[in-house]
């Protein structure tokens, strides 16, 4: 039974991910690192600053981290001035509280940056708790970002369902013992699928408590693609 509902924040909750490839791009040439748009994918794929940080500048010492983080968080808050939320998701969001289902975000994000954007957007007061990267030791696609939201909504992770838009974020909440719905464009849809997204969505426009009652209690199938899905929220 559908208990709790636990969101990742960046390109789920908010449209963000242009921003951080921005406030990324413009931190590494800052340190003389160029990237070409198709490495900066990897910032969109769920990790912790940390993991991002080595993944383009190799081993680096405590020092360096909080430097180089401190100085990308200050690039994404000149960039984030103009995001937006998910279309469709402060509807949701309000038919979940009215539902009584309780609601956690769990980001790969800091601390910092996560609640800047929930309280720059007016979206703190929806969810229990936030979890982020800071709380946790590994990032995903490791489970425990997960596990410890569930752990303090005080739900059974099998009765939680996660939202995500990258394949380490579907890994990770599967791992945790979760059903997860992704959210994503067509032609990243297939790869959440495989990663074990019960189903994706394009947004929230549309999607109801009941329908994502119903995803949570179906039984997964290869068929069930973006554009099915679509029709059906339509």
């Amino acid at each position: 039974m559908l208990k709790s509902v636990i969101f990742d924040l960046d390109g789920v909750i908010v449209d963000s991910h242009p921003a951080h490839l921005r406030a990324w791009k413009k931190f590494l040439l800052s340190v003389g690192k160029s990237a070409t748009e198709a490495e900066l994918e990897f910032v969109r794929d769920g990790r912790k600053k940390i993991d991002i940080l080595r993944h383009f500048l190799g081993d680096l010492d405590r020092r360096e981290i909080q430097a180089y983080g401190h100085e990308k968080d200050l690039l994404f808050k000149e960039e984030a001035r103009g995001v937006s939320t998910v279309a469709g998701i402060r509807d949701l969001l309000n038919q979940l509280n009215r539902a009584g289902l309780p609601m956690a975000v769990a980001s790969s994000g800091s601390g910092e940056r996560v609640h800047y954007i929930l309280d720059l957007l007016g979206l703190r007061g929806y969810f229990a708790t936030v979890v982020t990267g800071d709380e946790v030791a590994n990032g995903k696609p490791d489970p425990a970002i997960f596990r410890q939201a569930a752990e303090k909504l005080q739900v059974p992770p099998s009765d939680s369902l996660a939202f995500e838009d990258s394949v380490s974020g579907v890994r990770a909440a599967r791992a945790a013992g979760m059903r997860c719905l992704g959210i994503a464009t067509p032609h990243r849809a297939q790869s959440l699928l495989e990663a074990g997204a019960q189903a994706v969505l394009p947004d929230f426009v549309g999607t109801s408590v009941s329908q994502i009652r119903k995803l949570f209690l179906s039984s997964r199938a290869e068929t069930l693609c973006w554009e099915y899905v679509k029709h059906e929220q339509r």
